[in-house]
């Protein structure tokens, strides 16, 4: 199944634009399960079994589990066999090197781990990003406007007249020959992202910064959602992962999910 195919029959089997961001830091699970060999796996799908019929996908930032060494992997790949496959699962890789490099970073995201889409750093152009929009039934959100802070210091720079993002979006969407292309455009910016989704009409974008890094849902959603009422990926990690500290963790993080489904629903409808 193509990626934009399986996006949108998940949105609308789930009636949800959740992304639930598995960043899992075993530092920050539940104390009963620090002390057990596989209790950052436990967390993780026991988080998925909690959440995975009310949400639209996973993204599983990498670093999280690059972080645990050779056992991060083990974990990694136990999460992934614990989503439903009718779910969205989105390696947060942020990759971005030599085309022959790429092409080994998009193997091992979607050949190997199998996810169904992955985020990609375009800052060296084109041939860093081609092989994984090779991958024609799996999604590529590119970089355009991050969450973070720093986020100022390159993104907003001014080239003939415009900002660099505007450019990189520009050029981008002259290479989605086989439509499965995205972009990544952080809740913190919601004027900036009403302009971009003027700018990609119905394409896909991940919108990371709802919760603990203060995006505004209502802005947010009523920018960042395509025509459709859907096409939108809104991630929320820390605020929904960590909704409990103890055994009823992932009656909590359900909660969680459920309200942040509510709010942005509430506002995918039209006043």
């Amino acid at each position: 199944m193509h990626f934009l195919e399986k996006l949108d029959a998940v949105t609308g089997a789930h009636d949800s634009l959740v992304c639930v961001g598995l960043d899992t830091d075993p530092a920050k699970i539940p104390a009963h399960l620090r002390s057990q060999a596989d209790g950052v796996l436990h967390f993780n799908r026991a988080l998925v079994e909690a959440t995975a019929d009310i949400v639209q996908s996973y993204k599983l930032n990498l670093a999280f589990y690059e972080s645990m060494g050779r056992s991060g992997y083990d974990v990694l790949r136990g999460t992934l066999d614990a989503i439903p496959a009718e779910v969205l699962t989105i390696g947060d890789a942020k990759r971005g090197d030599i085309g022959n490099t790429a092409a080994m970073y998009a193997q091992a995201l979607f050949d190997d781990l199998g996810f169904d889409a992955a985020t990609v750093a375009p800052y060296m152009g084109y041939d860093s990003v081609e092989p994984f929009l090779r991958h024609a039934e799996r999604g590529v959100f590119v970089l355009a406007l991050t969450s973070n802070r720093g986020s100022q210091d390159f993104q907003y720079l001014q080239v003939d007249g415009q900002p660099v993002y505007k450019h990189v979006i520009r050029s981008a969407m002259e290479w989605n020959e086989h439509r499965n292309l995205g972009f990544v455009v952080g809740a913190t910016h919601p004027f900036e992202l009403e302009e971009i989704r003027g700018m990609v009409d119905d394409l896909p974008l991940l919108i990371p910064g709802l919760g603990a890094q203060g995006g505004d849902v209502a802005l947010s959603v009523r920018a960042g959602i395509a025509a459709t009422g859907g096409r939108a990926v809104f991630n929320s990690s820390r605020g929904i992962i960590y909704a409990g500290s103890g055994e009823d963790f992932a009656v909590l993080a359900r909660q969680a999910a459920e309200e942040l489904r509510t709010q942005i629903n509430q506002y995918r409808v039209a006043e």
